[in-house]
């Protein structure tokens, strides 16, 4: 391992990061830590070339220019596909390249991470190498790639990382300046990792809709998935499920074989259109209770009832690709299926893929953590119809709890009154109200954008707002007296970890302050980058995976 890294430290050199720094205007000092980085300890290179790789990728996100251009792109949506030509192209990666990862290719609105994550268990069982991209991460970034299920380590990230970069950096000139998008370089990154690190397949997650998306650069993935739709990303994808339903449906390709769940009929018959117009064998997965009449009750390491829908995607995609892999390894002709729009007949799973389906782990999605005598109930729905997901795994699981809290955040155009009146169905003792923001930030780059963290506390209170007018009606009866004095039942606070430091205090004995509950029970939801953000401070270890 030291020798391999060797060659991430040599080619780590001054003059290079130097370069770097000054085209992305990176206030750091590369060049003097370079000096000094062969006689560091192997932990301390590793720490500082993740540092700088990490500072680079996130000027792609906060360069003005880039934003600028990111919003115009946004008018225009297919410039964004043919940009992620020119730098799939200038990263050296060929589209020929691409159709040798044998991907699986997944999209939806909801439950297309869970999809994914069941969709690799199987196929990892059945003693395959696998690559999966994903999207967001909750706790650092590495987490968006994976080889074998784990997140990529912080050397393979770093070498893999600069040798994209550098490419990028050298044909820069020659392209007018233009650079990716923070989504476009870790697109890119993710095929030079799996490519490089040889994967037998990679299940690739869209972003953002489907057609336009840059993942959607793939030509001849094996198979594809559409999971549930629903209103998400409206001001991009449309306001309507039918417009939605037509962008997800982009990803479908002539031949390719393609699987979706049961849809409301206006979505269901824009993705059926589509498919019969560049003959893609479309096939609605059946429900999971089908499977179960042949080997019995089918046991999912992902909790909530809602689950079992894309447990049911994820046994049709992976017995697509199966039947694939089996035919190409006997020499017959690729796999195929017969028929468009057809219900497709439940078939037997073989033991790897109960066992995969009994062990996938996704966390962030209907994911239980206990903390003494707190437990957390961490899930990044932020759709109406996750939500109401979420309510109904969180109600079954509290039956018994004593004490009820809610930790509630949104962005962007989320709708979040109407998150909020599916939440006041759980009886909630305590609702508190926080931006996705770990720690208070005291530093001189967060007081340049102080009111940028005006306007998350403002969205919080209004948040607060809402959930006061919601509760009016019943206001006296849900504030117990838990706290000495006149608590209020719903508080907004500056970030994630002083509302977890409230929480904390119900650990107390009540010596003049909250009565100790037998059991509180706290659920983080509305936006994955909220529960991202706890993650990372009730279990430190993530932030070393």
């Amino acid at each position: 391992m030291r020798t391999h890294f060797s060659w991430i430290l040599i080619s780590f050199h001054a003059e290079f990061m130097s370069r770097l720094c000054h085209v992305h205007s990176l206030r750091c000092n590369f060049v003097d830590t370079d000096v000094h980085l062969l006689k560091a300890p192997l932990c301390v290179c590793v720490c500082v070339c993740v540092q700088g790789a990490v500072s680079v990728l996130s000027s792609l996100v906060n360069d003005v220019a880039a934003s600028q251009r990111l919003l115009e792109r946004q008018k225009h949506p297919d410039l964004q596909l043919q940009s992620m030509q020119s730098f799939l192209q200038r990263s050296g990666i060929t589209v020929d390249q691409l159709d040798r990862l044998n991907i699986i290719h997944v999209t939806g609105t909801k439950g297309k991470g869970s999809t994914c994550a069941f969709t690799e268990r199987i196929l990892r069982n059945h003693g395959l190498r696998t690559g999966f991209y994903s999207s967001p991460h909750l706790v650092h970034v590495r987490e968006r790639i994976r080889i074998d299920g784990w997140p990529i380590g912080k050397e393979l990230f770093t070498k893999y990382f600069w040798e994209t970069m550098e490419r990028l950096e050298d044909t820069k000139d020659l392209h007018g300046g233009s650079t990716p998008f923070y989504f476009q370089f870790l697109t890119l990154l993710a095929f030079h990792v799996f490519l490089q690190e040889k994967v037998d397949l990679a299940v690739v997650e869209v972003g953002i809709g489907g057609q336009y998306d840059c993942t959607n650069i793939i030509r001849n993935p094996w198979v594809c998935g559409v999971t549930s739709l629903g209103l998400d990303h409206c001001s991009l994808l449309g306001d309507t499920l039918e417009e939605i339903a037509l962008q997800k449906a982009g990803i479908f390709k002539p031949g390719v074989p393609a699987f979706t769940v049961s849809q409301k009929p206006g979505a269901m018959r824009v993705l059926q259109r589509r498919a019969e117009e560049i003959q893609c064998p479309l096939v609605v997965s059946p429900e999971l209770h089908q499977y179960e009449a042949a080997v019995g009750p089918v046991r999912l390491g992902l909790a909530g009832s809602h689950q079992r829908l894309n447990a049911s995607l994820a046994l049709q995609l992976s017995s697509s690709w199966l039947q694939r892999h089996k035919a190409q390894r006997a020499d017959n002709s690729a796999h195929t299926l017969n028929g468009l729009n057809s219900q497709n007949a439940s078939f037997q799973p073989s033991m790897a893929m109960l066992r995969g389906l009994q062990e996938t782990e996704w966390p962030g999605r209907s994911q239980t953590l206990s903390c003494g005598p707190v437990t957390y109930y961490l899930d990044g729905a932020h759709t109406a119809e996750s939500m109401q997901a979420c309510v109904s795994w969180f109600s079954q699981e509290t039956l018994h709890r004593d004490l009820k809290v809610l930790l509630f955040n949104t962005t962007g155009e989320r709708d979040s009154a109407a998150l909020l009146s599916l939440l006041v169905t759980c009886g909630f003792d305590f609702a508190l109200f926080c931006p996705n923001i770990s720690e208070s930030p005291i530093s001189q780059n967060f007081r340049k954008n102080h009111s940028l963290g005006v306007q998350m506390l403002d969205r919080c209170r209004e948040n607060q707002n809402i959930w006061e007018s919601l509760n009016a009606p019943r206001q006296q009866q849900l504030c117990r007296p838990l706290v000495a004095g006149a608590a209020p039942c719903s508080l907004a606070f500056p970030c994630i970890l002083s509302a977890l430091q409230w929480i904390s205090r119900m650990e107390q004995p009540p010596s003049g302050g909250l009565q100790a509950p037998c059991s509180v029970s706290v659920l983080v939801t509305g936006s994955l980058h909220l529960v991202g953000g706890a993650l990372k401070l009730l279990e430190p270890s993530l932030n070393s995976q």
